[in-house]
């Protein structure tokens, strides 16, 4: 005491501070103390940027009921640090203020108004929340026994969150911070130049560290492990996954952003953002929607109201939509998988039936183009990329996230898109029209009878796919092997299937975890998630369940199915691969077209400019993904004739 008295040292009562065994008192100077304390020791060094090194230790700092764990260091706090838990080997200087005051929960239990901004939707966020369990919360309100449930689960964990100490874990780093009040850090976390934070949760840990920069200010967050949040973002009531990355002065109220999403420079507000929502640009506003694998355009815009009874309308972007540049949609509106939305668009139109499409804007007209996009060499450098870009290095992942492009999800729509575009032509042929209507959108006829090639031929080449996975690593030496190869292990799967903000997952499995839920048979959030990771690791079987019914349907045979029949199915499989890619690859040939030259070859003649464009860009056939599309081909045609051969002589 006396020695800690002559380096400037006082204590409200120094009865009431407890020292680790081994503490020394030289590295603490100029300390103010009061209420609870407890210190550990102080051994270690610091290596700061710039080869500088300072001790562990305290020195220019009030303290008030705080425990500070071994070798951490503390200086130049402003005003004080007070009611917190410091881990070991945490590093925290020139910050104003560090304080937890009242009960607090941390964020937990905090409601989130999004979809609606006039409410009914919100979403209670927690620290185990993943997009799955915030899709139920937010849109099965037609079932309100199980959104009381699940308010309750919640409410119950936030509870057990609550205290009226906080805690900053191990190996945290805060440097040139504003105020933190009530807010729990998880070890590791990175807190650099940070103006303000406060009621939330940072959840970093080792193998997925978390970072929150210059000027971000916080108010009633949740931040995921392995997150960045810098350069002046704002949240206010907002949720975000692991691996998430917001900056560039980005806004965001009422949200929810789960894993791998980017914001930057642009708003949002009230929206359900899904695994892998991207936005760039300063123009851009997303509200009242929800998205997923989604790329705003710059300047896309989207109205949730009408001017009647406030912003009570929401929409939906199913999951690989993209918005072009300035595009503009009126909510209430729901667009289909994997779609580009080009224009303006107020006819609050429904294409959940016609994934991979285009939704064009034609002189203030809407047009749909269906299957579009299953040409389009950006879909599937888009479905490459995704799982490529998963960042989270957390082993406990929140969010269960279904990478492919052909699911039965997407696949299901098109049987129905396929069938509503056969009435139409069926209509056409009466009535010798050139422009259909469909749910308030414009269907050019040269569009349906494309639409409907396009559609049969990813149907048959999803059936075929799952057939030759199937089939390939299996030996058979005649019908009877290949029936019972063939036979699904078990009815699950068969009927409708959903995406479940990520989760591809048959509806009547989902619904068995809801009745669950319900019931009070599952009743954690640990419980909840566990089931939605089960689902996702059975996503095969449930699959083939369904694909074995639908190729039956779709051929139309019956459970004897011979060798000639899978035959033909795998051939009629490579042809329409083959068919498929090559649409894919003459689309990529047009980034390398004579208008995709303007501007190269800056005063140079005719071949100077092309040579400047394949110093840049490169040759066309020798393009990574040109070579990619091409050897999918060869690949899948060997594949096929491989098996064709097996199957041959059993025919």
């Amino acid at each position: 005491m006396l020695q800690l008295k002559s380096q400037s040292c006082l204590a409200q009562d120094w009865k009431k501070i407890q020292v680790a065994d081994g503490f020394r008192t030289e590295y603490v100077q100029y300390v103010r103390f009061s209420g609870d304390i407890r210190l550990g020791i102080f051994n270690n060094e610091f290596s700061l940027p710039g080869g500088i090194k300072k001790h562990a230790g305290l020195c220019d700092v009030t303290l008030h009921n705080v425990t500070v764990d071994d070798n951490c260091c503390i200086e130049n706090v402003h005003n004080y640090i007070a009611n917190y838990e410091i881990g070991k080997y945490s590093f925290i200087e020139n910050v104003d203020s560090i304080l937890t005051e009242g009960g607090t929960t941390f964020g937990n239990g905090v409601e989130v108004a999004v979809l609606n901004e006039a409410g009914g939707r919100e979403v209670a966020i927690n620290d185990k929340l993943s997009s799955q369990l915030a899709y139920i919360i937010a849109l099965y309100r037609y079932r309100p026994v199980l959104i009381n449930r699940l308010k309750e689960i919640i409410a119950t964990y936030s509870q057990v969150q609550a205290s009226e100490v906080g805690k900053i874990g191990n190996y945290v780093s805060i440097v040139n911070t504003g105020n933190i009040k009530n807010v729990r850090i998880g070890d590791y976390s990175t807190l650099s130049g940070v103006s303000r934070l406060q009621n939330g949760s940072i959840n970093s840990n080792k193998l997925a560290p978390a970072y929150i920069g210059d000027g971000v200010i916080g108010e009633d967050f949740i931040i995921s492990s392995g997150s960045h949040v810098v350069d002046g973002a704002i949240l206010n009531r907002c949720f975000v996954g692991q691996a998430c990355k917001l900056g560039h002065n980005y806004s965001a109220s009422d949200s929810l952003f789960f894993a791998n999403c980017q914001g930057e420079n642009g708003e949002a507000c009230a929206i359900f953002a899904g695994p892998f929502t991207v936005t760039h640009h300063k123009s851009t506003l997303l509200i009242a929607g929800m998205f997923s694998f989604m790329n705003a355009g710059s300047g896309s815009n989207q109205s949730n109201h009408m001017y009647k009874l406030g912003p009570v309308h929401q929409g939906i972007l199913e999951r690989g939509s993209k918005t072009a540049s300035d595009s503009y949609i009126l909510w209430p509106a729901k667009v289909g998988a994997f779609s580009l939305v080009m224009g303006h668009h107020v006819s609050n139109a429904d294409t959940s039936d016609f994934p991979f499409s285009y939704l064009v804007d034609q002189n203030g007209t809407g047009y749909l183009i269906p299957g579009a996009n299953l040409r389009s060499a950006g879909t599937v450098r888009d479905a490459q990329k995704w799982l490529k870009r998963d960042e989270r290095k957390d082993e406990h992942k929140l969010d269960s996230i279904n990478y492919k492009l052909l699911t039965p999800y997407t696949v299901q729509k098109m049987f129905r898109g396929l069938q509503i575009l056969n009435e139409l032509k069926s209509q056409s042929d009466i009535d010798h029209s050139e422009v259909y209507i469909y749910q308030n959108i414009n269907i050019k006829q040269s569009s349906l009878n494309n639409g409907i090639r396009y559609y049969e031929t990813a149907i048959r080449k999803f059936l075929g796919s799952v057939l030759v996975e199937k089939l390939t690593d299996n030996h058979f030496s005649n019908n009877e092997d290949i029936r019972n190869i063939l036979k699904p292990d078990t009815k699950n799967g068969m009927g409708e299937w959903v995406d479940v903000s990520g989760l591809i997952v048959p509806k009547n499995i989902l619904d068995k975890l809801l009745d669950d839920i319900e019931s009070g048979r599952i009743d954690s959030l640990d419980a909840i998630n566990d089931r939605f990771a089960a689902m996702h690791r059975d996503y095969t079987t449930y699959e083939w369940s369904w694909t074995y019914n639908k190729i039956l349907e779709y051929y139309n045979l019956t459970g004897n199915i011979t060798v000639k029949d899978i035959i033909y199915m795998v051939q009629t499989w490579k042809d329409s691969v083959t068919e498929l890619d090559r649409m894919i690859y003459e689309d990529a040939k047009k980034e390398f077209s004579s208008s995709s030259m303007i501007g190269f070859g800056i005063d140079g003649n005719n071949d100077e400019l092309k040579q400047d464009f394949e110093q840049v860009r490169g040759n066309f056939d020798a393009h990574p993904f040109v070579a990619a599309v091409l050897q999918h081909i060869e690949e899948k045609t060997n594949l096929a004739d491989k098996l064709i051969d097996r199957l041959k002589p059993l025919a």
